[in-house]
């Protein structure tokens, strides 16, 4: 075993934190089924981005990065910055919406937006479709991710990193609720910071790496350090480039980067104190998430390549690993194992808490879902808060014990990611639409969910000869036009229910239109932030300068643009009783 008793020492300490923080939340619950599920409305903006960034950071995370890193070079990962797009749409346009809306779930945004029993079936199914079989999914890939990691580190068998997923897991999200959880959010963050800089400063310090230096100046990793994909390949380009920012980051739904926002993202906005926070917290959390998190994983997965050139060095590595799990993502976790001792212990808590962090998201999401839109909506509507909330609790269990069976079963966390993208291809532009088209009806979503899932299977499984980007478009354009066919062959939402959902997020063109400028801006400065924190490290400092002059000058534009905004309309919804009138400047605590 890797660990000593300095390493078990910290990771001892972390499940004391682990524990204490939803104890601690626990004793302020009132005991209602909402403070359970949304806190009483009463979380400020920086915690909430604090939270959502955590949830987003899994197991899975940094072995994605690497795998990609080791595959196709920095440019490989625009398959994920182009949901930064997506990210942003939903902080300028659709956040306050979905405070407006005043929805528990964003699942029970169907009966408010659609009508008739076309709407209750698409509430059912969604409920069971995203609350079980996708959080399933998302969750066992977070968990196969877990035991690659812990059969390196730890050296113990899949069977007791399960075991420890499951009660970690219990005492995590059974006691305090979503307060607990985003609280415990906001503490794992700081940790999984500093065990990720902890992996890059050590991996740096490797002889055969020769720090920053040494990987400016490898051919092997010189060549993979551009953020821009190689122009003179059109292959590359397509797939890495022009399809994730022409039609990916706004036609395909993924867990955490919906179109329009959903999922956790959703469920944390609405425990927001004010439409202002929940945009506030979703800004935060996008420059998190994108420009300060990554960058350690990036620096560990280019270490990687010059450490572990190959899968066979991998194995050589580590002999006793099962053959099976020697994939591209597993060289990140096989770095870890140069860290020295101590630091070891944070970089194994940091893993630690990356998987307990989604975990808990998706348990404490799933469970919510099957409350609120299943067992409240479908089987007892007079249940009393105390029954929902053990009914809650039971969820999270049953969804735990399932993503535990399906784990062992799954093979990477980049092939996996490539599925959940291709079922959820071609349904995104629902998720945008619906709120200001009225024609698309609850027939429409059922379609868009549905072809989009058959279509991604039969391709996944009957076509492997398929490019994963031929996959993608094929599934895109036969699920758009058939939602589009079904849209314009069934009746409209009634009229009446149309107007009330109209009435109630008060969207308008004006509001739009600034919010789709200020996405366009913000973009720009994000992106351009990311940049200029890799040509930092890479001692780039002319191009570091000017990248973030251009950063600085675009953030200050983004900030008049909204204070602007504020000070024209004010408060965009009624406060709720418990919280106070937003009036001061954006993002102001």
């Amino acid at each position: 075993m890797l660990l000593n008793g300095y390493d078990w020492a910290v990771i001892v300490g972390f499940f004391v934190l682990l524990a204490l923080i939803p104890t601690l939340a626990s004793l302020k619950s009132r005991g209602t089924a909402g403070d359970f599920f949304n806190s009483g409305h009463s979380m400020p903006w920086w915690l909430i981005g604090f939270s959502m960034v955590a949830a987003t950071t899994a197991t899975d995370s940094a072995n994605f990065f690497t795998q990609v890193i080791r595959t196709d070079g920095m440019s490989g990962n625009w398959i994920m910055w182009a949901f930064i797009l997506t990210g942003l749409l939903t902080v300028f346009v659709y956040a306050k919406l979905w405070v407006k809306s005043g929805v528990s779930t964003d699942i029970e945004f169907y009966e408010l937006r659609y009508s008739g029993k076309p709407a209750t079936v698409l509430r059912a199914v969604r409920t069971l479709y995203l609350g079980v079989i996708f959080n399933v999914l998302v969750l066992g890939n977070v968990i196969l991710a877990a035991i690659k990691i812990g059969v390196v580190l730890f050296g113990i068998a899949p069977s007791t990193i399960l075991l420890i997923t499951v009660v970690a897991s219990i005492v995590y999200t059974f006691f305090g609720g979503i307060r607990g959880v985003i609280w415990t959010d906001f503490c794992l963050f700081l940790v999984i910071m500093a065990g990720a800089v902890a992996a890059m400063v050590y991996g740096l310090r490797l002889p055969e790496v020769g720090g920053i230096a040494g990987i400016v100046g490898n051919p092997e990793t010189a060549k993979r350090l551009s953020i821009m994909p190689d122009f003179g390949s059109w292959d590359t380009l397509l797939v890495v480039f022009v399809i994730p920012l022409a039609v990916q980051w706004w036609n395909v739904w993924k867990a955490g980067s919906e179109p329009g926002g959903g999922g956790y993202i959703v469920q944390r906005m609405l425990t927001a104190k004010s439409d202002n926070h929940a945009l506030c917290g979703t800004l935060f959390f996008n420059i998190l998430n994108w420009v300060v998190r990554p960058w350690p994983w990036y620096i560990v997965g280019l270490c990687s390549v010059i450490v572990y050139p190959d899968l066979a060095s991998i194995q050589a590595a580590f002999p006793k690993v099962d053959p099976s799990l020697i994939q591209g993502d597993m060289a990140y976790p096989a770095m870890l194992t140069k860290v020295p001792h101590l630091w070891l212990g944070v970089v194994a808590a940091s893993m630690m808490g990356a998987l307990f962090s989604t975990v808990a998201a998706h348990l404490n999401l799933g469970s919510a879902y099957l409350v609120n839109d299943f067992w409240k909506r479908f089987v007892r509507p007079n249940a009393a808060d105390r029954e929902l909330i053990w009914v809650g609790r039971a969820s999270m269990l049953f969804l735990l014990l399932l993503a535990c069976w399906l784990a062992p079963h799954l093979r990477s966390a980049k092939a996996a990611f490539d599925l959940m993208l291709l079922i959820g291809a071609g349904s995104g532009s629902v998720f945008l639409l619906r709120w200001f088209w009225m024609r698309i009806n609850a027939w429409t979503e059922l379609t868009g969910m549905g072809v989009s899932l058959v279509v991604a299977l039969v391709l996944q499984f009957g076509f492997p000869g398929l490019k994963p980007w031929q996959r993608m478009l094929v599934t895109i354009a036969v699920t758009s036009a058939s939602w589009l066919v079904v849209t314009f062959l069934t009746r409209p939402t009634d009229p009446d229910v149309a107007a009330r959902f109209q009435s109630a997020v008060r969207a308008n063109g004006r509001d739009v239109g600034r919010g789709v400028l200020l996405t366009a801006i913000a973009a720009f400065t994000v992106y351009d932030l990311m940049y200029a924190v890799g040509a930092w490290i890479y001692g780039w400092t002319l191009k570091a300068s000017v990248a973030t002059l251009l950063a600085l000058a675009a953030s200050a534009g983004v900030y008049a643009l909204m204070r602007g905004g504020q000070a024209r309309t004010g408060s965009a919804v009624a406060p709720r009783p418990s919280q106070r009138k937003e009036t001061e400047a954006p993002c102001k605590a």
